[in-house]
């Protein structure tokens, strides 16, 4: 239950932001995204994250895998994909998928979305294991997104996109266990350079972390992340969309400052994804 926890703290620091997705023209467009992950400066963790716009559909997936010292404790990857179309303005989900190992623990999820509702398919839990949570009921999997989709936010308009408006929002997601609420609030701008790819503005949220369902009340982590009001997430374009996604998230953690960080961040407009299919 902690390393599950854990990796929820990073779906937070990864998979954090609102979406509302693109306004329903055709929108051809790819993101090559790298990210390091860092404790109090120390590297931990590398994730690969990809995300295509394509037919008024949208996939996005993501790897990540532990590197440095911890990697002297216990192993860990993860894979994490979402798949949708962009009917009426908004990204639809369609499915998702999260598979964890980390050390002798492991998760694997899938959620099918069908209309308004989230229905999950997820390990079976040890007898009891569910007597000490919050009761998830049907409701909470009403009017939900899953992690991976709500990545996607869709700043309106055709004028600036990165303004104080990408961070006023509350999104309910559902990550096939526990349903929460990410609070978003407009903190200031920043400027960054990628080692590959973007250079320009950024717009920098606060996060909140607020739990709803499906957790355990009593937990150190839950209770920790929750009172959490430090927590930083970054936004840039992608470059021939209305879309902005994570660039860098940093959050308080009990070992430390955790930070993840874009390394390249390349987003190829409708011409090159054109220019690969001939």
């Amino acid at each position: 239950m902690a390393l599950r926890y854990v990796w929820c703290a990073l779906a937070i620091v990864l998979l954090a932001p609102a979406a509302d997705a693109a306004n329903g023209a055709r929108v051809e467009t790819k993101l090559d995204a790298a990210y390091s992950a860092t404790l109090l400066g120390i590297p931990i963790g590398h994730i690969a994250w990809t995300v295509e716009l394509r037919d008024n559909r949208f996939d996005s997936s993501a790897a990540g895998k532990l590197v440095g010292l911890l990697r002297l404790f216990t192993s860990g990857e993860a894979e994490v994909g979402a798949h949708g179309s962009m009917a009426g303005g908004k990204p639809a989900p369609t499915g998702f998928m999260l598979k964890v190992i980390a050390g002798k623990w492991s998760d694997d999820v899938r959620i099918v979305f069908t209309g308004d509702k989230a229905k999950e398919y997820v390990l079976p839990a040890p007898p009891n294991a569910h007597s000490h949570l919050v009761p998830l009921t049907d409701a909470h999997r009403v009017g939900v997104l899953d992690p991976m989709t709500a990545l996607l936010v869709y700043v309106p308009g055709n004028g600036a996109m990165v303004v104080p408006q990408a961070c006023d929002r509350t999104v309910a997601v559902f990550d096939g266990h526990t349903r929460y609420n990410l609070h978003l609030g407009f903190k200031r701008f920043d400027q960054v350079k990628a080692d590959q790819g973007y250079e320009g503005r950024v717009v920098v949220c606060s996060a909140k972390f607020i739990p709803v369902a499906g957790y355990d009340p009593k937990h150190f982590l839950v209770t920790y992340l929750a009172s959490q009001r430090d927590i930083e997430i970054w936004l840039a374009p992608i470059t021939g969309s209305r879309l902005l996604v994570p660039y860098r998230v940093s959050m308080p953690t009990p070992m430390g400052l955790g930070v993840l960080q874009a390394t390249k961040f390349v987003s190829l407009p409708a011409p090159s994804l054109n220019a690969d299919r001939r």
